[in-house]
């Protein structure tokens, strides 16, 4: 596998599971759009392995032993070794390339390998500690190389991690009878027990007021951390912000279809309408443009 073939790789993973992202990262400059592939494919690749079982019979032991060689062949790929690998060529490639945290690697890595045994949090707290890893690692991951203005790096940060559990929260609420269907329940028990909603009512068509109402409570909890993230984009490089504000409306719109469904998310899979998705991505397409084409005659050295 040569680098310019991982990156492919990585790329096609994007698009065939992460359209809505995938989309967005079409704004930006092409030298950055292959760098959030990379990580896009690595954290995929990652996330499949974790997912890869039956809720009947799920092979814990053999997912925690392939986790186990997806963390001994980075160490061996980022201390020098070659890899035969499709997604870690680019993945190191770019981590060494942004200075990316190895920390917040460990922390994603933390994050999946819970999935295997954690299948139910209690409170929301609990599921915060989860998207630590999942969402808000990812996040800082991201940053590096979407870059920020000078001097806003350690500012950038935390709408980082926001936006990352923003995302993360939004895909639990589209996605409650897929995860169910392998054996997780991310919405906080002590939030079920709160609006009345059993397991049982999650198995259902999802009409009852009580699970609506949850999702609905849910779904607040999301905006709340969308309107968290929002004051980073002025942070981050100029031709970054295009490719960021429209995830930021591709993701919220899909809790504003779920929300114009009723907020019922098990009779059909919330989906932001293919027009909508276009008219996103046009209205980002010309300040993608000019910032790249801005970004292109700054002369070398420049800040």
């Amino acid at each position: 596998m040569t680098l310019t073939a991982s990156y492919e790789h990585c790329r096609r993973l994007n698009a065939r599971h992460g359209r809505s992202f995938y989309l967005a990262t079409l704004l930006l400059p092409a030298w950055k759009r292959r760098h959030v592939h990379a990580l896009y494919g690595f954290t995929r690749h990652v996330d499949d392995i974790v997912d890869a079982f039956g809720a009947t019979a799920p092979d814990t032991a053999g997912r925690a032993k392939a986790l186990d060689e997806v963390a001994r062949r980075l160490s061996a790929s980022l201390a020098g070794e070659a890899i035969q690998d499709p997604v870690l060529p680019a993945f190191v490639h770019t981590v060494r390339s942004f200075g990316i945290e190895r920390g917040d690697i460990g922390v994603f890595l933390r994050s999946m390998r819970s999935d295997l045994t954690v299948t139910r949090y209690e409170t929301y707290d609990d599921l915060l500690g989860y998207m630590e890893g999942s969402a808000a690692a990812i996040g800082l991951m991201m940053l590096p190389v979407l870059e920020t203005v000078p001097g806003a790096g350690r500012l950038a940060r935390e709408p980082a991690r926001e936006l990352g559990r923003a995302f993360q929260l939004t895909n639990f609420l589209r996605d409650v009878a897929e995860d169910l269907a392998r054996g997780r329940v991310y919405l906080p028990q002590k939030d079920l027990a709160k609006f009345g909603v059993t397991e049982d009512d999650l198995r259902g068509d999802g009409r009852t007021p009580a699970l609506r109402d949850l999702v609905a409570f849910e779904a607040d909890r999301a905006r709340d951390h969308y309107r968290r993230a929002l004051g980073g984009m002025e942070l981050l490089a100029p031709s970054s912000r295009p490719c960021i504000r429209a995830a930021y409306e591709l993701y919220g719109g899909i809790l504003d279809e779920i929300a114009a469904a009723g907020h019922d998310v098990l009779t059909a899979r919330a989906r932001v309408p293919r027009r909508r998705r276009a008219a996103i991505f046009a209205r980002h397409l010309l300040a993608a443009s000019a910032a790249g084409r801005a970004e292109r005659r700054l002369p070398a050295g420049a800040c």
